[in-house]
């Protein structure tokens, strides 16, 4: 089976849908924002922009199991596979680990022991491509309402799941990827959504068009 098999742009946004209507919530929000980051950041560096927000939009389609930690990472992995979409599972998988290491997850870690060594053996075997690093990126600065600095981000998650040891390795790796695409776009990446970031900081001011 082709390993690099994605479903059309149309597929993708009608699974996306399935699953908020089984799981209603800002995840489906926060999916839409980095698809659409996604896009622009591929788009400016060479890569398929096609690619990137199909990617992009179905990286957290796990949680159209309930409100889920760990968990989410399992389901979208073993239900983009089922449907064969194996470059979309490869993504559920990589997502939220831009350090590769499954006790860096911030949030429960709601899965059995066995569901919890299968992860971590399937992420081991893994080598991170572009569209990994491009997606870790993207979900690090895609909120709910929009694009926003990755600190902002990071609080917020902070704020709802706590914190654990190993956070800032995952900080340093992702500026490392950040630092990557404003070398492959030419600049720093926030010029590409710089009145929308503005706007998330200082809200009122030039609020985009984000439909």
């Amino acid at each position: 089976m082709d390993g690099s098999k994605l479903p059309a742009k149309k597929e993708a946004e009608d699974l996306l849908l399935w699953g908020h209507e089984r799981n209603p919530g800002p995840w489906s929000d926060h999916s839409k924002v980095v698809a659409r980051a996604a896009k622009s950041i591929a788009l400016k560096c060479g890569l398929d922009g096609s690619t990137a927000y199909v990617l992009g939009l179905l990286h957290d389609i796990g949680r159209y199991e309930g409100v889920t930690g760990l968990r989410h990472i399992y389901a979208g992995y073993k239900v983009m596979n089922e449907k064969g979409f194996h470059h979309n599972a490869k993504i559920c998988l990589t997502h939220s680990f831009p350090y590769k290491n499954i006790a860096s997850f911030v949030g429960n870690t709601d899965c059995t022991k066995e569901e919890v060594d299968f992860l971590e053996k399937e992420l081991e075997k893994v080598e991170y491509d572009e569209y990994d690093k491009l997606i870790q990126l993207c979900d690090a600065i895609g909120s709910p309402d929009g694009i926003c600095l990755p600190e902002v981000r990071w609080v917020d998650v902070i704020r709802r799941r706590g914190i654990n040891e190993y956070l800032p390795e995952k900080f340093n790796k992702t500026y490392e990827i950040k630092n990557y695409f404003d070398k492959k776009c030419g600049g720093s990446i926030y010029e590409l959504f710089k009145e929308e970031i503005i706007e998330n900081i200082f809200p009122g001011k030039n609020k985009p068009n984000c439909a």
